[in-house]
């Protein structure tokens, strides 16, 4: 069997599966299977598959077809540009996350605060994005801590990211230019409808509140101003259909120039949010 056939062959059994762009995943987990980049499949398309490759490839696919992501297949997820490495005890960065990115890097900040920072995608991309930033990263979860440090050491900014296991504000202390999160925010009755890949294998904890998927929101608003200075911002990433209710928080709470930003498809998406004047 060549490389071509066997990823047609993965690609009918993703699809019989129902999993999304079948042929991209096929494309990845081949270019994994193979060590080789993404880019060089075609290239190896038309040779004969080793045994050891396509048993590789064969397990990788069978995983994928229970609805395992790709990024813990292989480790790894693209962000803002960069290589993260990913594992099942952190939620997987997501494309819409990069526009909370982008909402940051348009003020300026030299102290930045990262809530529940997960894989550590959002603060690592900011400190490399600002070198003469440093950075405080927090996260409930002691496996997260570990992924987001290996990141930050992958990446070269671990001497300028504080890394602690906190509950939220637990442990935190100082001021910051800047807050960022992109908290749990699916309300527990959503859980059920949400695709197997978050639903089955990221983390819970890093999904939702069991409750109305505000909950986050309400302690950062009622918090966060204690821990910002003077001309600081909190910025948070919020469900598409979530803005009326995180601004009506941030409103009751005394924020000033609330604003919510879209993400790359027009949805609200972001609400950025500065200490009162």
């Amino acid at each position: 069997m060549t490389a071509a056939e066997a990823m047609v062959a993965a690609m009918a059994r993703l699809r019989a599966a129902g999993v999304p762009d079948p042929a991209r995943d096929a494309r990845l987990l081949l270019a994994h299977a193979a060590r080789v980049d993404a880019a060089r499949v075609t290239l190896i398309a038309p040779e004969d598959i080793a045994p050891d490759i396509a048993e590789r490839y064969d397990h990788l696919v069978s995983l994928r077809a229970v609805r395992v992501p790709v990024s813990q297949l292989v480790g790894a997820r693209d962000f803002y540009g960069r290589r993260f490495e990913i594992s099942r005890e952190v939620l997987d960065p997501r494309p819409e996350t990069e526009s909370l990115v982008e909402a940051a890097l348009s003020f300026p900040f030299d102290r930045v605060l990262d809530l529940g920072l997960g894989s550590g995608c959002i603060i690592v991309t900011l400190l490399l994005e600002r070198p003469q930033a440093t950075g405080l990263g927090v996260d409930i979860s002691e496996a997260a801590c570990l992924q987001a440090s290996a990141n930050a050491i992958l990446h070269e900014v671990a001497d300028r990211l504080d890394i602690q296991r906190s509950d939220w504000f637990e442990t935190v202390e100082g001021r910051f230019d800047l807050i960022v999160s992109n908290p749990p925010y699916l309300a527990a009755s959503e859980m059920k409808h949400v695709q197997p890949e978050l639903r089955d294998h990221e983390p819970r904890l890093a999904l939702t509140d069991e409750a109305d998927g505000l909950s986050a929101y309400r302690l950062i608003a009622a918090e966060a101003q204690g821990y910002l200075s003077a001309e600081g911002r909190v910025m948070v990433e919020m469900g598409w259909r979530q803005a009326s209710d995180v601004k009506a928080i941030f409103t009751a709470q005394g924020w000033g120039d609330i604003a919510i930003l879209p993400d790359l498809d027009g949805r609200d998406r972001i609400l950025c949010a500065s200490k009162p004047g």
